[in-house]
């Protein structure tokens, strides 16, 4: 059969050549030789697809049951309407009905001549397919042609589901698929940059294989992040993005529901918007500009246009040179900006409803998430009170004093990354919750737009709020008179020049008012209580990878 495939590749080049000699002659065709070609040309493109099809032995009468699809069947040929059913959905309840599902072929494993099993995978779930010799359905080719998909290719298998007698391992769902037919949709390379089954293992597995003797591939993250595209397809990633998108989602909807209105502000602007020099400087048609650090300036400019309540999901930038775990330099940002009647404790009001109504919805809504992302980076649920814990910065500092730990604070000056840890292990010792507030920050480690207290200039009417002992939220009450305000900026190094559009907004009378923003990344990196940023950025941006 080989032989007789070499033939007709070899007789098709030939014919190929010569369709190419004839039509670069120069010489004119009649309409009857032109015609000819023409027919040649079809039949070499007919054949060139049959090649490409299915590379199995011809004589097999159930060839049409199995082989790759050709490229034209897949251009949006016809719409069948046939009914797919979904990996994750294959349950108990579908015994003996006939499913059609698409995944990828991760595991392919043949046992002698006339089974095989293939478990494959779509969005993080998997189910084990097999293949058995029966006549009129499955042949010994089919088996061999399956045994010879390379991992990671999109197949398409129509089967009978089961239902076997004892747990099934390797595979999420508890039913396997009797396959009749077997289609391969997209070829993967033989040999893949990373194989996903390195990429989903944990590290208790692989400490485990090396006390028994054994050694496991651990993928670094800079080759799993290099090659982000394969390193998403494991089930733990897979739930991770599904939690960040919940978690943008509930945000929006709770604020919709508490009378905000979603806005989009602008991402060039003409100057720092936080203060500082951590900022993307570009040329903008000639004139000086950077990439926004975060909207604060034009949300509160919503608020002087009387828009009440606003809010914003977007990405925000910061060009610090921050090599840490929870650092980056492109970040998504979720902004909130409200006018407030008489306090700031009015923001936080809005932060503690808003987040505890997300932690109650991912618990109740993302457990299978959770749990694929528990069993590659093992990790407790997170502690948080119905109403959320706040102390003062002072009260703060005082634990941490108390406790005789020998930490160095501060008591005007922000609170470092150890502080921080420590004083969220004292409050949860002290409190049971991972999840608090502190507020009223000393007035010199706040942005220039703060409001400073009314009682000690040396603090602000501001606020942070941690998970886990780490911050993810800063928020405060802003100065809305506009000489105050150009005087604080002029103080924390701004050019007024820069932003004078910004205060001039505050002179045409501007409401008080206050909010906060929270970095997306960061508050599920955290409530899953993973070890790094990078985990939780889709691509992520920090000061060594711009790529992919």
């Amino acid at each position: 059969m080989a032989d007789q495939s070499h033939n007709k590749n070899g007789q098709g080049e030939e014919e190929g050549g010569r369709i190419e000699e004839e039509e670069s002659s120069g010489k004119k065709l009649s309409k009857k030789e032109a015609a000819k070609l023409e027919r040649q040309r079809k039949r070499l493109q007919h054949g060139a697809a049959a090649m490409s099809a299915v590379s199995v032995d011809e004589a097999d009468p159930l060839a049409s049951n199995y082989g790759d699809v050709p490229l034209i069947d897949l251009q949006s040929k016809a719409v069948t309407g046939r009914k797919w059913t979904e990996v994750a959905e294959l349950a108990d309840e579908l015994k003996d009905q006939v499913v059609l599902i698409r995944g990828r072929a991760q595991t392919i494993r043949a046992v002698g001549k006339k089974i095989a099993f293939l478990v494959v995978r779509e969005k993080g779930f998997t189910v084990q397919c097999v293949l058995t010799v029966t006549p009129e359905v499955v042949s010994g080719q089919m088996v061999k042609y399956a045994a010879g998909l390379s991992k990671e290719s999109v197949v398409d298998i129509e089967g009978v589901v089961s239902v076997p007698n004892s747990p099934i391992k390797g595979a999420s769902q508890q039913v396997e698929v009797q396959v009749r037919k077997l289609y391969c949709v997209s070829k993967a390379i033989p040999v893949l940059p990373i194989n996903i089954e390195d990429a989903a293992r944990s590290e208790a597995e692989i400490e485990k294989a090396e006390q028994a003797g054994e050694k496991l591939v651990r993928v670094n993250q800079d080759t799993l992040l290099n090659n982000r595209f394969l390193d998403l397809r494991t089930p733990a990633n897979q739930g991770i993005f599904r939690i960040q998108c919940q978690v943008g989602m509930i945000f929006r909807q709770f604020l919709l529901s508490e009378g905000f209105i979603e806005i989009h502000t602008p991402k060039l602007i003409p100057g720092s918007s936080e203060g500082g020099s951590a900022i993307f400087k570009l040329d903008y048609k000639g004139q000086p500009a950077c990439l926004a650090q975060s909207p604060q300036l034009h949300k509160q400019m919503a608020i002087c246009a009387d828009f009440g309540r606003v809010f914003e999901i977007g990405p925000v930038f910061r060009a610090e040179d921050s090599f840490t775990h929870r650092h980056l330099c492109e970040f998504v940002g979720l902004d909130v900006e409200m006018e407030i009647k008489e306090h700031y404790s009015e923001v936080m009001d809005v932060v503690d409803r808003l987040f505890v109504n997300m932690f109650d919805s991912i618990n109740e809504n993302c457990r299978k998430e959770l749990d694929a992302i528990n069993r590659q980076y093992p990790f407790e649920r997170l502690k948080y009170l119905p109403e959320t814990l706040r102390l003062t910065f002072e009260e703060g500092i005082q634990m941490l004093k108390d406790s005789m730990t020998g930490v160095e604070v501060d008591p005007l000056g922000d609170l470092n990354t150890e502080a921080e840890r420590k004083l969220g292990q004292l409050v949860f010792e002290k409190h049971g919750t991972e999840f608090y507030m502190l507020h009223r920050y000393p007035l010199a480690v706040r942005p220039f737009y703060t409001m400073p207290c009314y009682d000690n200039p040396a603090y602000s009417n501001s606020f942070d709020v941690f998970i886990r002992g780490e911050e993810i939220i800063s928020g405060a009450q802003r100065v809305h008179e506009p000489e105050f305000l150009a005087q604080r900026a002029e103080a924390c190094g701004i050019d007024v020049r820069t932003i004078s559009t910004y205060i001039d907004s505050f002179r045409c009378g501007a409401p008080i008012h206050g909010g906060f923003g929270v970095g997306l990344e960061r508050v599920v990196m955290l409530f899953c209580a993973l070890n790094n940023i990078r985990k939780t950025s889709l691509f992520p941006r920090d000061p060594q990878r711009l790529a992919p």
